[in-house]
């Protein structure tokens, strides 16, 4: 019975450290079908995108931010960039009038530029 609970416990320990990095490189793997070319192109396109959408929102109206956010929080998901995803979702709720829109894009800028620091790495090292 403990060798059950100590595998449960490495797993949740592995999953919370997934969480914890700026792209989850297991999702990603799983989501590409490890198939390392599609990795690449999958996380430059995202690159692009977060550069692009978060310019967008900065100047955008608050409804179009939080359209903008939406789409860049799927994408996030999508790659494994869980804390890019969150962010863009609490820019969502600020856009519906429930909190600092501004400071919420300034948030999810941060938290964009880490992501896209290691995508930049990543691609390198690839």
């Amino acid at each position: 019975m403990a060798q059950p609970s100590a595998s449960i416990a490495e797993a949740q320990s592995s999953s919370r450290a997934s969480l914890e990095r700026p792209i989850d490189l297991v999702h990603l793997a799983r989501m590409t079908l490890g198939d390392r070319g599609l990795e690449r192109e999958v996380l430059a396109l995202f690159d692009r995108q977060a550069t692009v959408m978060v310019s967008r929102m900065r100047s955008a109206s608050p409804a179009t931010a939080g359209t903008v956010a939406h789409t860049l929080k799927g994408s996030a998901r999508g790659v494994g960039a869980w804390r890019v995803a969150a962010a863009a979702e609490a820019v969502e709720v600020a856009a519906s009038g429930e909190g600092d829109l501004s400071a919420a894009i300034t948030r999810l800028a941060a938290v964009a530029e880490e992501a896209r620091a290691v995508i930049a790495e990543l691609l390198r090292a690839h």
